[in-house]
């Protein structure tokens, strides 16, 4: 057992201060970003090189002017690949600052919470079970199980016993202990305190499907490639001349912006949920929310308050209700307090009982089903526990019969042990929040399922379902089976923590995408294995390193704004991969099959650089654009995605064939003709994202500033550049005129037939 020793004072305030100011935080610093290196290791990649070696053949055929806007496109990869990495990782530690883990201190005789980076050498601390060691520490009341994978690798649980070492950002899987603290920061062996932000986790379903559609871009790229490469070795043409061309043909096809842009797109909701108090530790978090459409909600600190109260005492001794609970005080968790604990020591409060001192003390183990205290009464030293009825009355040497009003459901009930007798047992009751029933609608109206998990019994669990209105049938979790009809369900009870992780899988199986919120140590398994795992804003630090998404205040509310997040990263990254499946096949079909009509690659490579950067500079924006919330889950159909970036292709395609045969009809020269094309090109594709990003008619939704700026730039810097022949061949007026009418007609033809297989 477990002692709290009144001599382990800890430090003062003031010694505290001095060594904080002596030691410095307990936290290694970040390595600050450095924008210079950032744009160098971007300069040193795969992609780089293919832009490089074309570079090299350029300055070997002496073509400078070639060379410099090859040279252009490898600084403007680099340097707003940078720029996208510095605005995540500022957004990214923001939100690594806002999820910084709290610890118990004992200073100046009293405990207090703090922020872990507050801690010093000699400070005493309180471990308990779900607890992140938040330096390194010497063991000093009780033995710990502990996982030390962080630090060792090793996922096998070790038993740390009393006066033995525990090291910074390891899980206390189970005991408690007071500790004190040896080492912070830098000097303590993990090197670090531990953070709460899941930045390597596995790519969500979203992040999937992109990447996939990269793979199918770049075998589009080596089909066409090697088509080329054929034709051209049957003309006797300059192989080498045409490697830049190829080179070229290949970066712009294959969205090099689309990994930092995608984490931006995530990222810019992730720091408006933050405003919204919901914290987002795994960016997948929130791509998965469009696609969400069974949220399992726990019922306690979630649907409930989670502030029980003593609504009756059962008092099964000679002695009076208030000697009961007396009793009862002593084996509550004064240093860390549960919401039973706390449910009890109000009940002393209101009862004018002041708690009484335990000499000795274990807090309640949910393995053995109770607390357990040594109190001294003045008459000797007695024993007294605190939790389930069932193990307390299977312990018992007496037998005293539970009353009739709380047979039915034992859960929500703590009994008292004193001196190996059961003495009495409390009934506690919580209450729904006031926001529970509007929340879950709110849910519901978007097309998720809201399913409640509880430990209560069904008929319990039922009028909390009824409370909040949830519709359906309640069933215990041993009455669930495959044949179950899922899409009835309201609640499931008689769950234990240990079915969770069940649970979800069940659910995940039948292809459901599936939320969870939990707040526990045993939650841990089910948040990480939810595609949309939330901890609530009590959670242990093991449930918020687990989950994806940590709400900061109490209740259901903001779980909508989650899901306002996701459909809005959906519908963002809709419109790239649309535009850029629609932009690829436009431009690698009109290239291809003008160098096989031609003879001759029909784009310059300059103008081709030119359609790369710019066409980028609105993919690099897209992360910001305004968006319409949809009402139901999202769900990625790729065939979908491919039939509508088909059609767009293929209108744009069949008028570009056109426009080069009419001008070529007219005598256009080849080098103006090539002009004509990027002007084409470029407004082709800028009308393409206005059309995709919206379901209405283009011009009824307005684009965000960023966007219709980035838009208009590139409108204004390509007719620019077309009158004025500035790294490209000059054109007349009414030669520039021609493309830009021709894509502005084609443009309104495709955006009705877009708004017409949109309904």
């Amino acid at each position: 057992m477990a002692t709290t020793d009144s001599t382990l004072t800890g430090l003062t305030k003031t010694q505290a201060t001095q060594r904080l100011h002596e030691d410095g935080l307990n936290e290694v610093a970040i390595t600050a970003f450095n924008f210079k290196r950032a744009i160098l290791s971007r300069l040193w990649e795969p992609t780089a090189w293919i832009l490089e070696g074309a570079l090299l053949v350029e300055i070997g055929s002496g073509k400078f002017i070639q060379a410099g806007f090859i040279i252009l496109m490898l600084l403007f990869a680099a340097v707003t690949g940078a720029i996208q990495a510095r605005r995540a990782q500022r957004v990214l530690q923001s939100l690594s600052n806002d999820l910084t883990p709290t610890a118990a201190v004992k200073r100046s005789d009293q405990w207090l919470t703090i922020p872990v980076n507050q801690l010093v050498r000699g400070d005493l601390v309180s471990l308990r079970r779900g607890d992140i060691i938040p330096a390194d520490v010497d063991l000093l009341t009780a033995s710990l199980t502990i996982d030390e994978s962080s630090i060792t690798g090793e996922s096998t649980a070790v038993q740390r016993e009393r006066h033995a070492t525990a090291y910074a950002g390891t899980t206390i899987l189970s005991g408690h202990s007071l500790a004190t603290v040896t080492a912070t920061g830098a000097a303590s062996r993990a090197g670090k305190t531990i953070s709460l932000l899941n930045q390597h986790s596995a790519p969500g379903h979203l992040q999937q499907l992109l990447g996939k559609i990269i793979g199918y871009l770049a075998l589009l790229d080596t089909i066409l490639a090697v088509l080329l490469l054929i034709t051209a070795i049957f003309r006797r043409a300059d192989l080498v001349a045409m490697l830049p061309f190829l080179a070229m043909l290949f970066i712009a096809t294959i969205p090099i912006a689309m990994p930092s842009s995608f984490a931006v797109a995530n990222s810019v909701e992730a720091q408006v949920l933050s405003q919204q108090h919901v914290l987002v530790s795994d960016l997948s978090g929130i791509q998965e929310a469009a696609n969400l459409n069974l949220l399992l909600l726990d019922k306690t600190g979630t649907i409930t308050m989670n502030r029980p109260e003593v609504q009756r005492c059962d008092n099964f001794s000679s002695k009076t209700d208030q000697w009961l609970l007396e009793m009862a005080t002593s084996a509550v968790d004064q240093q860390h307090p549960s919401v039973v604990d706390n449910a009890i020591l109000n009940a002393a409060t209101q009862q004018h009982l002041t708690p009484l001192v335990p000499v000795k003390f274990s807090p309640f183990d949910a393995t053995i089903g109770y607390a357990a205290a040594i109190v001294n009464t003045g008459q000797g030293h007695v024993s007294v526990k605190l939790g389930s009825w069932q193990r307390l009355a299977a312990m018992a040497t007496n037998s005293p019969t539970l009353p009739t009003a709380i047979t039915a459901d034992t859960n929500r009930t703590v009994a008292v042990m004193v001196a190996d007798q059961l003495m009495g047992v409390f009934m506690l009751q919580d209450q729904s929040r006031p926001d529970s029933a509007a929340a879950i609608q709110s849910l519901q109206q978007r097309g998720v399922q809201v399913i409640m998990l509880t430990g209560d019994h069904p008929k319990t669990a039922e009028a909390v379902a009824k409370a909040v209105n949830l519709t359906g049938k309640v069933l215990a979790y041993h009455d669930l089976t495959p044949a179950t009809d899922l899409t009835k369900l309201a609640g499931i009870a008689a769950v234990t923590p240990e079915n969770k992780l069940a649970i979800v899988q069940q659910f995940q199986q039948a292809g459901y995408i599936v939320g969870m919120t939990g707040d526990g140590v045993n939650d841990a398994p089910a948040l990480k294995q939810a595609e949309v795992g939330i901890a609530v804003n009590n959670a242990v630090d093991l449930a918020k390193r687990s989950a994806k998404v940590v709400l900061m205040t109490p209740g259901l509310s903001t779980l909508v704004q989650l899901l306002d997040s996701g459909h809005r990263v959906y519908q963002r990254m809709m419109t790239w991969t649309i535009t850029k499946l629609s932009r690829t096949a436009e431009l690698t079909l009109l290239l291809t099959g003008g160098y096989l009509w031609l003879n001759r690659v029909p784009l310059a490579l300059n103008a081709l650089i030119l359609v790369a950067i710019l066409n980028d500079l609105v993919t690099l924006v897209l992360g910001t654009d305004r968006t319409s919330i949809t009402t139901h889950p999202e769900h990625w159909n790729l065939s979908r995605l491919a039939r509508l970036a088909g059609g767009l292709a293929a209108g744009w395609t069949l008028v570009g064939f056109g426009l080069l045969a009419g001008l070529l009809k007219n005598g256009t020269p080849l080098d103006q003709l090539s002009t004509a094309l990027y002007v084409y090109l470029v407004f082709s594709a800028m009308l393409t994202i206005l059309i995709t990003r919206t379901t209405t008619h283009f011009w009824q939704q307005r684009p965000s500033r960023a966007v219709l700026n980035a838009v208009l730039l590139n409108c204004v810097l390509t007719i620019g550049l077309g009158l004025t022949g500035w790294g490209i061949v000059g054109i007349s007026l009414k030669l520039l005129v021609i493309p830009i009418v021709a894509a502005l007609i084609t443009g309104l033809v495709l955006d009705a037939l877009w708004v017409k297989l949109q309904k």
